[in-house]
Formats: structure tokens, sequence, C-alpha cells
């Protein structure tokens, strides 16, 4: 099989087999727009102009991967990472001495020796933590109306040598998705509470909705998360997840809740589903998500909101109180007649 390098943040990553990078890019590790190379290419190209994962390229024979292209003027700290499990994931970030990664509070799951904690106002970008107090109430202002705690979480890696870990976990079953803010031109727009980690220097603020359908009916409401910046940001979303890549023009209809973030390029706005009668029995509500292309929009099979809503639904308190039936029971709730 084929080896195969990738670029991130001015580094070579790999090498991969064919089918590690198939299975990188379906669940969202890497993009479309991610540069990679193998034995017989001339120059790095993008996924997406390649013959074995999703279009044309041309090759010379080479033998030695050359050097990533060099990112220049980066604001946010440049992590490794690797994320660890399936449905309940976390991501193990690698740091060197001085590096730094931000989290939501109580995201943490383990630090190796070396690592030290801060928690700071805002979002721990260099925006919210210069400028005096305003630009720090500014910034943790943002963050409380979007959903998330006033507060943020630094850790730094204070080791002068080696490397510090620091780990991630996902608050509830999905997936967590790794995004480089500069291949999607520094922002990209998400659900509220999708915001997982981020290397340092990333600006995690608001994003309002433009028109009012979106904003009443479009399931995460007026406002939502902002990432911006030129460094990694790993968000998380529920179930599994989906990349769609829109056409200028092409447009995607999908249930207002499963929507898990967005490039800033994408038109998205509400539509009514036609008819009464599929609003009240149909069981997916009056109103759908449209967006419209270009751009990136990923999707999640099961938003929070499903799943709590099924939870409350099943608890016992719901149903009349604790039940001794089983749920596979032929009697199920008759069987309550003759309990004492």
């Amino acid at each position: 099989m084929a080896n195969w390098f990738a670029a991130s943040n001015g580094k070579s990553l790999g090498p991969y087999t064919t089918q590690e990078m198939i299975n990188a890019l379906q669940s969202g590790r890497f993009t479309r727009e991610m540069l990679v190379w193998r034995e017989g290419f001339s120059s790095w190209l993008a996924i997406e102009q390649v013959d074995e994962l999703s279009g044309q390229v041309s090759s010379t024979e080479i033998h030695q991967p050359p050097t990533p292209p060099p990112t220049e003027g980066k604001k946010a700290h440049e992590i490794d990472f690797e994320i660890i499990g399936n449905e309940m994931q976390f991501v193990e970030i690698e740091l060197d001495p001085g590096e730094s990664a931000v989290a939501e509070a109580g995201a943490m799951v383990y630090m190796t020796d070396g690592v030290e904690m801060k928690t700071v106002f805002g979002d721990g970008s260099a925006a919210s933590q210069s400028g005096g107090i305003f630009n720090k109430l500014l910034g943790a202002g943002q963050r409380l109306i979007t959903g998330e705690s006033l507060f943020c979480t630094i850790f730094t890696y204070k080791g002068s040598s080696g490397k510090g870990k620091i780990a991630f976990g996902s608050p509830y079953p999905g997936k967590i998705i790794p995004l480089d803010l500069t291949n999607f031109h520094g922002r990209l727009i998400c659900q509220k509470d999708a915001f997982l980690c981020a290397a340092k220097g990333v600006s995690i603020g608001i994003a309002f909705q433009k028109r009012i359908g979106a904003a009443l009916f479009g399931g995460e409401g007026f406002i939502m998360q902002k990432l911006e910046g030129d460094g990694l940001v790993f968000i998380h979303a529920g179930g599994t997840i989906v990349e769609k890549q829109l056409a200028r023009g092409e447009t995607l209809r999908v249930d207002t809740g499963c929507l898990a973030a967005l490039t800033d390029t994408i038109r998205y706005d509400i539509e009514y589903v036609g008819n009464v009668t599929s609003g009240l029995f149909g069981g997916e509500g009056f109103f759908y998500a449209s967006l419209t292309g270009p751009g990136h929009v990923w999707l999640q099979s099961l938003p929070f909101s499903r799943l709590a809503g099924r939870i409350h639904r099943a608890a016992p308190q719901n149903r009349g109180g604790a039940s001794t039936v089983g749920e596979g029971s032929v009697l199920g709730g008759l069987g309550k007649l003759f309990q004492e």
C-alpha cells in the first residue's frame, strides 16, 4: 500500500495507508483541502485533487517527501494530538515546552507531570487577555451568551525537556472533530456547547443569525458559536458525524437539530415543511434548515436535545413511578395492574 503523508501546521504527519487516509477523511479528522503527499507526487496536493481519494493528480517520482508549506505569522500554538475511543472519545494533546491548549472548564480527563493549569476570564485568546478589564469582561460575556461558562482553562507545559500531555473528554456519546481553521479561512460557525478545546490563540465568540426565521426556528436560536484564528480546534457532536461539501448554489435540507457546524460561506435559512399535517404528525416539526453552498457542513446523527428528550420520556417519574416490569415484558404497562 502507498505510504501517505499529510501536512498540518507546517508539520509532516504519517506515514498512513490509503485506508487510513480514507478513514481520517470520513471521520472529519482530515478535510478535503488538507495537503497530502506520497511517493510519485511532484508536490503536495489537496486531498480533493488526488485520484485515490477524491480527485485528479499528476505524478512524478520523488523518493523523499518535500518540506510542508510553511505557516507564516501564526498566532495560535502548534499542537499535536491523538483521538482515542469510539462512542465516548477523548482527545490527547501533546505539548512542547511553553505550548498551551485552552479548554472548557471541566473537560479535562488527565494531564502529565509538568503541565500547569490556569483558569482565566473569557476564551484565553490574546484579545480577551490584553487591553484591560473591559476586553476580559467582553470575552467572558460572549461565552456566557453562548451558554458556556464565564471561565476557560489554559493548560501549559512548563517542563524544560520532553513533552507534556493533556486529555479532554467528550460530554456525551458522539465524535470529536479536529479542524484546522487555516483550512476554512480562519473562521467556523458551530452549535452552542460544541466547542471542546483548542490550541491557545483561537478566539471563541458569538455569531448572530441575521435572518429572523433562522433565529426563531433554527433549533440553535439566535446565537451560535464562532471560532476564529489560525490553529487547531476540537468540537464535539452527537452520534455519527458526516461532512458535506456543497458547491456554489447547491442546497441541502436537514433537521435543525442535526446541524453541528458550518463554514461562514454557507447561507443558512429556515424553510416551512409545506403543510400542517406533516408538521403535526410527521415527527420532524414545522421547519427544517436550508443550507446553500459553497462551503462545508458537518451534520450529527444524534443531537443532544433528541437524546435528552428520549431519556426524559423513558424516566420512571414520567411513567407514573418506577416500574418493576422489564421493557421486554409482554404485559408492558398493564403489568402495573397486578402490582400492589
